[in-house]
């Protein structure tokens, strides 16, 4: 299997990473940019579980496909991917020490304007508004990113 032209990682790859991995495909969709995406998490904790009901909820309110997830910790042939895009510090710093090529990590966050220097947090541990929040930043983000990825691509 071919390492993922561009990455969205979180902790445990049920929330933010995917919900990133699905506006990123419909987005690159739109834009026919052809970008072979994925997410994954740098801990198994939610190993094989779906979607985040709350993201699931949040995604599909807003057009976005939520079915056939199941969370998986990142593999060595996805470290290779083009562009990997963490969600926290802490998880480029994961990603890292993993193997990961620095020149390939980015911040989420770093593609939006803002003091957001630590990323974006998690909203598993908050209510619907975190979701939405976290997918407003994500939407905000991701055209700058499919241009970073479709780029790295050429």
């Amino acid at each position: 299997m071919s390492a993922p032209d561009l990455l969205f990682v979180c902790l445990g790859n049920i929330c933010r990473s995917t919900m990133a991995e699905q506006v990123a495909r419909a987005q690159s969709a739109d834009r026919a940019l052809g970008l072979h995406i994925d997410s994954a998490g740098v801990s198994d904790w939610e190993r094989g579980n779906p979607l985040d009901p709350r993201a699931a909820q949040c995604l599909s309110a807003h057009g976005y496909p939520v079915g056939g997830h199941r969370a998986h910790l990142v593999t060595d042939a996805e470290l290779g991917s083009g562009l990997i895009i963490g969600m926290e510090r802490s998880h480029l710093d994961d990603l890292a020490s993993m193997g990961a090529p620095g020149d390939r990590l980015a911040l989420i966050t770093d593609f939006v304007p803002g003091d957001h220097a630590d990323g974006l947090p998690d909203p598993w541990y908050g209510d619907m508004s975190d979701f939405e929040f976290t997918l407003k930043v994500i939407e905000a983000a991701m055209p700058a990113i499919l241009d970073d990825a479709a780029s790295l691509r050429r």
